[in-house]
């Protein structure tokens, strides 16, 4: 809607004294024209009409007539969901349960996972990583859901004989340019991250903290998969196992819930268990996920649009007619 106002390009106390000159000029044209006319003068009464028109126009446009529109802005800020997912060799491992109590394998209960995560969160975008020997970003930030369904479908362990040990620290720097770089490209937007692990680590190494990541971030949980009583490997053969270089015998690998938590707490975030009764479509995390999702925030403001150009256009007019007027005179008296 808009209404019709003054808005003082010069500001209130600029354009009051600007229109308080042109108005005492405008008295001061018809003041001299009284007394001039009463001695003979030859101005014309069309010439102080003129003058005092030109002078009430000047004030007028000294206070910026203006129509006062107000309009309604929209800001839209969504999630931006990154998944990480553990493919080492230990993923195989077919001792994790998720809302049943039927054993799965530790990568079936993280596909299933990332379906119950696609699934909280409606009209977001999401990118995908996965992590073995080393980290790779395999699906960039899309709001295309398929694409990460696909992907989470495609997903299968690393190869055994490619594996020198597993650390999940391998994927902190790819994730950490990729986190970056949404960051740069979406600044309103929330973004919140998944890990899904085992939580293993075989390598001797420290393993390195994640807290670096918690600049991008606005929110994260790291989901745990499988169990403490552990299970045998699978190897890419059929039928047979991974051996344990030290022993000779089929490696067993069990989950880590210490390093589950730890990596929770340097990220700031939560943990999920996951087993027969918990899964991430029950946890808290779900429940919270109304709250990152799409933002749309409306504010009201007030545009001021000026409106001068019809006054300027009847004062070029008056002015054209006294220096016509001028002209004439001039010529005359020649």
């Amino acid at each position: 809607m808009s209404t019709f106002g003054f808005a003082p390009a010069l500001g209130w106390i600029g354009g009051s004294l600007v229109a308080a000159v042109m108005v005492a000029c405008a008295v001061t044209c018809v003041v001299l024209h009284a007394r001039r006319g009463a001695d003979g003068t030859d101005e014309t009464l069309w010439s102080c009409v003129r003058r005092v028109l030109a002078c009430v126009i000047v004030a007028l446009m000294a206070f910026t007539p203006s129509m006062v529109t107000k309009t309604t802005s929209r800001a839209i800020s969504t999630t931006d969901v990154v998944i990480v997912s553990d493919i080492t060799p230990s993923m195989g491992v077919q001792d994790a349960r998720y809302g049943s109590k039927s054993d799965l394998s530790r990568l079936e209960a993280a596909k299933s996972a990332i379906a119950d995560i696609v699934r909280d969160y409606p009209n977001s975008s999401f990118s995908a990583v996965s992590v073995g020997a080393s980290g790779a970003v395999d699906v960039p930030l899309t709001p295309d859901t398929r694409a990460i369904t696909n992907w989470a479908q495609s997903l299968d362990t690393e190869d055994s004989s490619s594996s020198s040990g597993s650390s999940l620290d391998v994927v902190i720097d790819p994730l950490l340019r990729a986190l970056k770089s949404i960051r740069d490209a979406h600044p309103d937007d929330r973004i919140v991250l998944y890990i899904i692990t085992d939580g293993e680590q075989t390598v001797r190494n420290t393993r390195r903290t994640f807290s670096s990541l918690r600049h991008y971030i606005d929110d994260a949980c790291v989901i745990g998969v499988g169990s403490t009583t552990g299970g045998r490997i699978p190897s890419k053969t059929a039928g047979q196992w991974v051996t344990d270089p030290s022993t000779g015998q089929p490696g067993v690998s069990i989950m880590d819930e210490g390093q589950i938590r730890s990596l929770a707490d340097e990220l700031s975030g939560k943990v999920v268990i996951t087993s027969a009764n918990d899964t991430v479509a029950s946890a808290q995390i779900a429940q919270q996920a109304g709250s990152w999702r799409e933002d749309d925030t409306q504010k009201e403001r007030t545009r001021i649009n000026p409106i001068v150009w019809p006054l300027a256009i009847a004062l070029a007019a008056l002015l054209a007619w006294e220096l016509g007027t001028w002209i004439a005179t001039s010529r005359r008296l020649l």
